[in-house]
C-alpha cells in the first residue's frame, strides 16, 4: 500500500452563520482567505458534522473524534483538561474542568471568564491548591488563560455530579450549587466537597493581593471557581498503537493538548501558543513542518476564532480567521510532496449564539493525486457543493487516514 503522511490545520470553532454586520455574509465568507481558497481551487471539499446533523459538541468531543476516537470514548472534560496541563491522574480521582470566574457578593456571577484572565492565573490556583475537606485531597492547577483543574482525590467519590457553570450566555445570574446526579452516597458526598471547596476558594480568592490589584486597575477580579465536566481517567488504547502510526500535535490550549496525549500523540506547546488572536503562527507553522519528517500524522491548532465567535466578535473573528490562514499559507510553501494538508473545525461557534452549536463545519484535503472537485473557496456555502460530500466527523478521519494507507482492506 502507498503511504503518505496529513497534516491537519483545525481552526476551533470556524463554522459561524450569515450575520448582519458582515453585509449576511459568515466570517469565513467575509475574511480575506487566499490561502484557503487556493485549497480549495487544488484540493476536494465538504462539510462535516462531528457526530450527526444539528448535535452540538465540546472542543473536547470534537477533538476526541477528530483524532480518531469514536463519542461513546468520551472521558469527560476534566481528564482531558488534566492531562493537557501535565497533572497526574490516579484511578478513582474524580477530575473537574474550572473557569475562574468573578461573581458580585450576591453570588451572581458577572463575568464566567473573569474577563479572560492570563496574569496572576498561577498565583491564585497556588492559593487553594493543597486543601482537605472531609478527608478528601484537592489539587488545583491553572491551565489555559481562564481556565483551571480540580482534583479531588479519596475514598467514596463519584463523578456523578452536576455543574456550578452556568455557562454562556448566562452572565449575570447565580451559580448553581452542585448536585448528586443518582442517587448513590458516593455522589451525594462528592457534591458536598465541592461546594464546600467553592465557598472556601471564594474566601480566599476575593482577598487575594492578585485581585486586589486588578480591582486597582478596573480589571474583573478572578474572584470565584465554576464547575463542569466531572469525570474519571478512562482507560483507552492510544489511537497510534492501534493504526502503528506517530503523530504530533502543535496546540496552545489544554483541552487540544489533554485529547492528543490520550491518543498517544507527542505534543508541543509553547507559551507564545496564546489560546487568543496573538497565537504565534510562525512558530506553529514551521513546527509543523518539521514534525510531519519525523511522524505519521500531525495537528495543528489554532483557537482564536472560537474565542471571538464565544464573545460576539464577527469583525474580530473574521481577524483570526485571516491568521490561520496565514498559518496555512506557511505551512503549504513548505507542504512536502509526499504530505496531503487538510483543514477542518471541531464545530461551529456562530457570534449571534455565543456558543457551540450543530451546524456543520466545512473540510477540504489538499495533496498528491487529490480528486480535485470545481470548489473555488473555503467556506460553509461553497464547501457544500464539494466532492467530500457530507461527512461524519469519523468519516473525514477515516479518509484521512485512506489516504495515508493506514486503513485495512475487507474481504480478500
Amino acid at each position: 500500500m502507498l503511504r503518505r503522511k496529513v497534516i491537519l490545520a483545525i481552526a476551533d470553532g470556524i463554522g459561524d452563520r450569515p450575520h448582519p454586520l458582515l453585509d449576511h455574509k459568515t466570517p469565513l465568507e467575509y475574511a480575506k482567505t487566499p490561502n484557503l481558497d487556493l485549497l480549495a481551487t487544488k484540493g476536494t471539499t465538504g462539510m462535516m458534522d462531528l457526530i450527526a446533523s444539528g448535535i452540538p459538541v465540546g472542543t473536547d468531543m470534537g477533538h476526541l473524534i477528530l483524532f480518531g476516537y469514536q463519542p461513546h470514548h468520551y472521558p469527560g472534560r476534566g481528564p482531558i483538561e488534566a492531562l493537557g496541563i501535565g497533572m497526574d491522574i490516579k484511578q478513582g480521582d474524580v477530575v473537574l474542568r474550572c473557569n475562574f470566574a468573578t461573581v458580585n457578593d450576591n453570588g451572581i456571577v458577572v463575568d464566567r471568564r473573569a474577563g479572560r484572565i492570563r496574569e496572576g492565573a498561577d498565583e491564585l490556583a497556588a492559593a487553594i491548591n493543597g486543601m482537605e475537606i472531609d478527608g478528601i485531597e484537592v489539587y488545583y492547577r491553572a491551565a489555559t488563560e481562564h481556565r483551571a483543574v480540580l482534583i479531588l482525590r479519596g475514598d467514596g467519590l463519584s463523578d456523578k455530579i452536576s455543574d456550578s457553570d452556568p455557562k454562556a450566555p448566562n452572565d449575570g445570574v447565580p451559580y448553581h450549587e452542585v448536585e448528586p446526579l443518582d442517587k448513590s452516597e458516593e455522589s451525594k458526598r462528592t457534591a458536598v466537597i465541592i461546594n464546600l471547596f467553592l465557598k472556601k476558594a471564594h474566601e480566599i480568592l476575593r482577598n487575594h493581593p492578585v485581585n486586589a490589584e486588578r480591582l486597582e486597575q478596573g480589571k474583573m477580579p478572578a474572584n470565584f471557581i465554576l464547575t463542569r465536566g466531572a469525570g474519571q481517567i478512562a482507560d483507552l488504547e492510544p489511537i497510534v498503537d492501534q493504526l502503528h502510526i506517530m503523530g504530533s500535535c502543535i496546540a496552545g490550549e489544554s483541552t487540544v493538548l489533554g485529547v492528543a496525549q490520550l491518543a498517544g500523540f507527542k505534543t508541543i506547546t509553547d507559551s507564545s501558543m496564546t489560546g487568543n488572536i496573538d497565537t504565534n503562527i510562525e512558530l506553529k507553522a514551521r513546527l509543523a513542518i518539521e514534525e510531519i519528517a519525523e511522524n505519521d500524522i500531525v495537528y495543528v491548532h489554532m483557537k482564536a476564532p472560537d474565542v471571538k465567535g464565544h464573545d460576539n466578535l464577527p469583525f474580530e473573528k473574521a481577524k483570526a480567521i485571516e491568521l490561520f490562514d496565514r498559518m496555512v499559507g506557511c505551512i503549504l510553501n513548505k507542504l512536502p510532496d509526499d504530505t496531503y494538508l487538510a483543514l477542518a473545525a471541531d464545530h461551529s461557534t456562530p457570534c449571534e449564539v455565543g456558543e457551540h452549536t450543530g451546524d456543520p463545519v466545512p473540510i477540504l484535503i489538499y495533496g498528491p493525486s487529490i480528486r480535485r472537485d470545481r470548489t473555488m473557496a473555503y467556506n460553509e456555502l461553497d464547501c457544500a457543493y464539494g466532492g467530500l460530500g457530507h461527512l461524519s466527523g469519523n468519516d473525514f478521519v477515516r479518509t484521512l487516514h485512506g489516504l495515508m494507507g493506514i486503513v485495512k482492506k475487507q474481504g480478500n
